[in-house]
């Protein structure tokens, strides 16, 4: 049974844990709790609004009877000016999470888990995406990170001569990261849809010409060569077996498959050797990798059959076509890339860019235009136009016809 007496540091001291609680006689609601294991706290139990609430003081070990006696009155004071100081306190602690709740943190407990659930095969690139843009953002409350923020690092990008599509990819990545924030009600709001982007220029159509071609060529041969000297130099007889081989890693063959199929990225690095039909001579890009989720076939022609011949040679137990030694999947090959174009002396050339020297090879080959759409996966002839129109010097030599 409760105890009624006036809550003293004498009253305290003797309170014992049968007693369980003990009833301030002079302030309406204010009382201690004894737990079974003699932990003694102050609380103030009040009505608002028709509700009944038991609002927690603080321990014993804290607070001495005077100061939680204070503080009883300060809060019945705060109750009978309207406030409800339980929803005070629960307020201000959800604020108090939120202004703790770091990028990196909610990337880390929360955001990386929903995007594996989604995708898993692209969840990783959009993951390290997300961490490699916005490392500076890190430990910045998400509350505290601004448009401007954003927008300086937009700046910066464009400073650096990163791509527009570069920029808005992983910008858009980070918007959604914030739409979901807002969603779960981890912030309340963001303000990151008036930053600026640079406008992508979808008409942009770069395809190498005969000499860039062969120098990309001759510099993945090159690059092959170093890189088995180098394995011989550094591992000796250990190496023999590898730089035996045709192919010293995926580099070569990947970029032999985009110039040749039209293919996207994603659509390689998703692809499986079960997609590929060697007796048929065809690969499938099935509609759970295509960007317009429709599946279709690419015939191979002889360059890429006899890669992919002696690729399947080297790597006879793999699922995908494509992976790292380490058996997971190929998720950037950028600095690769990048070093290869340095060394064929070729400039301004994306990747991507593959699938338009693949598409505009085959329409100055006079290829019809509605089988270069479907080769590329083209939703209608639009694109296709967009991106395989012909060259300006077969435009004039057109032209030159009747002249």
């Amino acid at each position: 049974m409760a105890l009624k007496q006036k809550i003293t540091a004498s009253s305290i001291k003797s309170l014992k844990v049968e007693d369980k609680r003990l009833n301030d006689t002079e302030i309406s609601g204010f009382h201690a709790r004894i737990s079974p294991k003699g932990a003694i706290k102050y609380y103030l139990y009040y009505r608002i609004n028709g509700k009944q609430r038991n609002f927690l003081l603080g321990a014993a070990s804290a607070l001495t009877p005077a100061q939680a006696r204070d503080l009883a009155k300060e809060k019945l004071g705060q109750v009978a000016s309207g406030e409800d100081v339980q929803v005070t306190r629960h307020d201000a602690k959800i604020q108090e999470q939120r202004n703790s709740l770091t990028l990196k943190k909610f990337l880390d407990e929360h955001y990386e888990s929903y995007l594996f659930s989604l995708n898993a095969k692209t969840a990783k690139q959009s993951f390290m995406c997300i961490s490699n843009n916005f490392q500076f953002l890190a430990n910045k409350p998400l509350v505290d990170i601004t448009s401007w923020d954003i927008q300086q690092w937009v700046s910066e990008r464009s400073k650096l001569g990163r791509a527009p599509a570069t920029i808005s990819y992983a910008y858009n990545r980070l918007r959604a990261v914030f739409n979901r924030a807002v969603e779960w009600g981890f912030i309340e709001s963001h303000n990151l849809d008036s930053v600026k982007i640079p406008k992508i220029d979808n008409k942009r159509i770069r395809y190498l010409s005969e000499s860039e071609e062969a120098a990309l060529l001759s510099s993945l041969k090159a690059r092959d060569e170093r890189l088995k000297h180098h394995y011989l130099d550094k591992y000796g007889v250990r190496a023999e077996k590898r730089v035996s081989q045709r192919y010293i890693d995926y580099l070569e063959p990947l970029v032999t498959l985009a110039m040749n199929t039209g293919m996207r990225k994603g659509e390689m690095l998703s692809l499986e050797w079960s997609h590929v039909n060697m007796e048929d001579r065809y690969l499938t890009v099935i509609s759970e990798n295509a960007k317009s989720k429709n599946k279709r076939t690419i015939p191979l022609n002889k360059t890429v059959y006899d890669m992919l011949t002696i690729w399947r040679a080297q790597h006879p137990q793999t699922t995908l076509v494509f992976e790292r030694e380490d058996g997971q999947p190929i998720d950037t090959y950028q600095y690769q890339w990048e070093t290869l174009l340095k060394d064929a002396n070729i400039e301004n050339f994306r990747f991507h860019d593959l699938r338009h020297h693949f598409a505009s090879k085959l329409v100055m080959k006079e290829a019809d235009l509605n089988v270069v759409r479907e080769l590329l996966g083209h939703a209608d002839l639009k694109m296709t136009l967009r991106y395989a129109h012909l060259a300006p010097k077969h435009k004039s030599a057109a032209v030159n016809l009747i002249g």
